[in-house]
C-alpha cells in the first residue's frame, strides 16, 4: 500500500514536472527566458520545452504597436502663458530584450521623455506658435523621443497633441479677436458685393443704351431705306402713267388721221385737226410738248388755213 502511495506522488510530481516545462507563446508576444538568473533566450511564437527550476520567464512581450495616452500637463510658453497640452504616443517593440533589461519600466520611461522634451520644445514658443504649429512640435518630439527610446529596443511610431488648452482668459480674448475677424470679413464681403454689383449695373446699363443706339440707328436706316424705295416706285409709278398717256394721245392722234383719210379730208381739216390735238396735249400739265423746227415755221400757214375755214363756215 506504501509503495502504491509513493508511485502515485512521484508520477503526480512527474506530470507536474512535465507541465511546466512546456510554455506556449501566443501570437503577437514573446516571452524573455532566463536560465540560472541570466538572460538565456527569447521565445517566439508557439510551443516550447523548458528545464523547469532551471529556467525562468522573466516578462511577457507584447510586439504589437501599443498607444500610451499622456495626460494633459500644464506647460508655459515663451510669452508666459500657462496652457494644458495633452499627447496620444504610438509604439512598438522592436527588441524584447534591451526592454526588459536596459530600463524597468519603458512605458514610463516613454511618457517622461515625452512630458520633458514637449516643455522644453513649447517653452521656446510664443502662444500664436504653438497653436498654429502642431506640426512641428510633433516632429520634433518624434525625432527626440524616438532617439531617447532606441536604448530599450522600442520605436515611436508616432506623437500627436490631442488638445491645447489656454487660460480662459485668453480664450476669451480669442474669441473676440474671431468673432471681430469674422464681422471684418463677413463687412468686405458685403461690401465687395455692392460694388460688384454696382459694376454689374453700370455695365448693364452701358450695354442696354448700346443696344438702344444701334436699334435706333437700325431703325432709322430701314426708315430711310424704306422711304427711298417709296419715292423710287412712286417715280416709277409716275413716270409709267405719264409714258401710258404719251402712247394713248399718241394712238389717238394716229387714229384721227386715219379716219380723216380715210375719210378724205383734206390738208387743211388735217392741219387744223392737228393744231387742235397739239392743243389739247400741251393742256395736260404732265406732258411735254416738243415740235420740230418745220412745224413751228408752218404755225403761220395753219392759222391761215384756221381762217379761211372759219369765213367759209360762216
Amino acid at each position: 500500500m506504501e509503495y502504491i502511495i509513493g508511485f502515485a506522488i512521484l508520477a503526480i510530481i512527474i506530470l507536474i514536472v512535465l507541465l511546466t516545462s512546456i510554455k506556449v507563446v501566443n501570437t503577437g508576444y514573446v516571452f524573455v527566458l532566463e536560465r540560472f538568473g541570466q538572460f538565456y533566450r527569447v521565445l517566439q511564437p508557439g510551443w516550447h520545452v523548458i528545464i523547469p527550476f532551471a529556467d525562468f520567464v522573466r516578462r511577457r512581450i507584447s510586439m504589437k504597436q501599443q498607444i500610451l495616452d499622456i495626460q494633459p500637463q500644464n506647460v508655459i510658453t515663451k510669452d508666459n502663458v500657462k496652457i494644458s497640452v495633452d499627447n496620444v504616443i504610438f509604439y512598438q517593440v522592436l527588441n524584447a530584450k534591451d526592454a526588459v533589461y536596459n530600463i524597468e519600466n519603458y512605458v514610463s520611461g516613454i511618457m517622461y521623455s515625452t512630458i520633458t522634451n514637449m516643455r522644453n520644445i513649447i517653452g521656446d514658443m510664443t502662444l500664436d506658435e504653438v497653436l498654429v504649429g502642431r506640426d512641428k512640435i510633433n516632429q520634433k518630439l518624434l525625432s527626440i523621443v524616438d532617439s531617447i527610446t532606441d536604448a530599450y529596443g522600442i520605436k515611436i511610431l508616432s506623437v500627436e497633441i490631442k488638445n491645447i488648452v489656454p487660460p480662459e482668459e485668453i480664450q476669451n480674448a480669442m474669441e473676440k479677436q474671431m468673432k471681430a475677424e469674422r464681422e471684418k470679413r463677413a463687412a468686405i464681403l458685403i461690401a465687395e458685393g455692392d460694388r460688384n454689383s454696382s459694376i454689374a449695373r453700370a455695365e448693364g446699363e452701358k450695354q442696354s443704351n448700346i443696344l438702344r443706339a444701334e436699334a435706333e440707328k437700325e431703325s432709322n436706316i430701314r426708315r430711310a431705306e424704306g422711304l427711298r424705295e417709296s419715292q423710287l416706285l412712286e417715280a416709277e409709278g409716275k413716270a409709267r402713267a405719264i409714258d401710258l398717256i404719251a402712247k394713248a394721245e399718241a394712238q389717238a392722234i394716229m387714229d384721227v388721221n386715219g379716219a380723216i383719210i380715210n375719210s378724205g379730208t383734206d390738208g387743211r381739216v388735217i392741219a387744223l385737226k392737228q393744231v387742235e390735238a397739239l392743243r389739247d396735249l400741251s393742256m395736260n400739265p404732265a406732258n411735254k410738248l416738243i415740235l420740230p423746227v418745220d412745224a413751228i415755221s408752218s404755225l403761220g400757214s395753219i392759222a391761215a388755213i384756221a381762217d379761211i375755214l372759219k369765213e367759209s363756215k360762216q
